[in-house]
């Protein structure tokens, strides 16, 4: 009961004290599993060893080794401490004695499996946890020490049960102590929707492929995932031999590889880093995720899927210029440049390059799990989010930018400040991320298999293929609320043909 305020609760793995903030219990910083280090570097995660004393959970985990600076820049804000050991997650709820359970929702922060942490600013769970939900957001490994192929540690395993994805287990891990632990939090094992944005989207489309990860959770929110393939193991093994060479370790073995510094390995160049994609063909993802969902066999969840009206903002941070990209483009393949100037009627092609570019790596890819949703008889809800800010819009000339959604979603406005300091959220922005956040919990408390639409200020349907029907968050920047029909269906008809080809980076 609330009026006791217990900020003692026991786990499987030992009792925990937490904090209250205003009416919510919040739980910082719980090791869901032991720290990957030494010897443990590149395994599966293993269990925590249980603690006798009660443990303080007031303060956020460490978060993986990762460029500090960009994660400030682009990231979302400050990841705190960082280290090796760093498999922790938090927890808000509303209630640890509920009359009923309550719905979990469980967040997989962005940032290209390069940056990022569950403790960023955006992703508090206390606006979500006010409306009813038990939030948890985690940290999980990045760059190297989250995706990494090598022969001397592939060795280790038996024929098929060799891992390289060691994120995606760290997650399937985090969910496991979801099944474990939550309903000591009041949250019901039995409704979970698993929700992330960009590498964290693309983390849940993969969860959605693996055989291990099948029944931890029960539905998905998809934000903003791209679609660039995953990198084959082949590929994968032939960089990890590259990245020992460059430390001076030819024949490499694996003690070797894990007595090497773990802050050493995010400052690599790009060419030896692996990439915002997970790896396919180990034991965690045996086939590409995109494959997986075109074939349509995926996990049978509902999803919500969808991204952003100027996502080629992202592109800055790899280099892409989308005018070259389009000469390359006239040069090499002046049918398709012809195709694409005919579909947009835009003619400049930095302007050009930006929309194809958003659309063949992002507004394509709900469109796809959509189809593969309706494939497998289970509901799927694609949304378009082109919102910004009152105060800022002259900043966003494009469109709501790869990210903008996240705190609208959280509702979380209150945390950030939008371009500069200078221009304030206003009251119309809070008004519409009160709206946003509504759908985000009313998906997670009720969306089910056999639901048929989201209510809320406007009825959502599920998506069919004969009304194709697309909820706006926001249209040309403004605040509203609108079902679009057929939205960008042409386009992203040919894209699903061609992106196979042309998106990468």
């Amino acid at each position: 009961m609330k009026n006791r305020r217990p900020l003692r609760l026991r786990t499987a793995e030992g009792e925990l004290r937490g904090s209250m903030d205003e009416d919510l219990f919040v739980f910082k910083g719980i090791p869901y599993a032991a720290a990957p280090v030494g010897a443990l570097r590149w395994r599966a995660p293993q269990p925590v060893a249980p603690w006798r004393e009660v443990r303080d959970a007031t303060a956020f985990g460490a978060a993986s080794w990762q460029n500090r600076e960009l994660c400030v820049v682009a990231g979302g804000g400050d990841p705190g401490v960082l280290s090796e050991d760093c498999l922790y997650l938090n927890v808000w709820t509303p209630d640890v004695e509920p009359s009923r359970p309550l719905p979990v929702m469980v967040w997989l922060h962005g940032g290209g499996f390069a940056m990022g942490s569950g403790g960023l600013p955006p992703y508090s769970g206390k606006p979500l946890a006010a409306r009813g939900a038990v939030v948890v957001t985690i940290n999980y490994r990045l760059g190297h020490l989250g995706f990494f192929a090598h022969p001397a540690l592939d060795a280790e395993y038996r024929a098929g049960g060799v891992v390289n994805n060691f994120a995606l287990l760290d997650q399937i891990a985090a969910l496991q102590w979801v099944q474990r632990n939550i309903p000591t939090f009041g949250g019901d094992r039995d409704n979970v929707t698993l929700f992330g944005e960009s590498s964290g989207a693309r983390s849940v489309l993969s969860l959605c492929c693996s055989p291990l990860a099948e029944g931890l959770f029960h539905k998905g929110i998809v934000q903003s995932a791209y679609s660039l393939p995953d990198k084959p193991r082949k590929a994968a093994l032939q960089q990890g031999e590259q990245v020992a060479a460059h430390f001076g370790l030819r024949n490499a073995t694996a003690q070797q590889l894990r007595e090497l510094p773990a802050e050493a390995f995010w400052r690599l160049d790009r060419s030896l880093s692996p990439g915002p994609v997970p790896i396919a063909g180990d034991a965690v993802l045996p086939q590409p995720m995109l494959t997986t969902f075109m074939a349509a066999r995926q996990h049978r969840i509902p999803l919500m899927a969808g991204s952003n009206s100027d996502e080629a903002s992202v592109l800055t941070y790899f280099d892409v210029d989308t005018a070259e990209m389009m000469r390359q483009l006239r040069v090499g393949k002046p049918l398709s440049y012809r195709l694409l100037k005919w579909l947009y009627d835009i003619h400049d092609d930095r302007l050009l390059g930006r929309a194809a570019a958003r659309d063949m790596a992002f507004s394509v890819m709900p469109w796809i799990l959509m189809r593969a949703q309706h494939n497998i008889g289970m509901p799927g809800w694609r949304y378009w989010f082109d919102y910004v800010s009152e105060q800022s819009r002259d900043l966003y000339p494009h469109g709501a930018w790869h990210g903008n959604e996240v705190p609208y979603a959280f509702n979380t406005l209150a945390t950030m400040q939008p371009g500069d300091g200078d221009r304030p959220y206003s009251a119309g922005d809070h008004v519409f991320s009160q709206r946003m956040a509504d759908y985000w919990f009313t998906f997670a408390r009720d969306a089910g298999e056999f639901s048929h639409r989201l209510e809320g200020a406007v009825s959502w349907p599920a998506w069919h293929p004969g009304e194709d029907m697309t909820l706006a968050f926001g249209d040309g920047g403004k605040a509203a609320l609108q079902l679009k029909r057929n939205f960008m269906r042409a386009r992203l008809r040919l894209f699903r043909l061609m992106m196979k080809s042309m998106v990468k980076l």
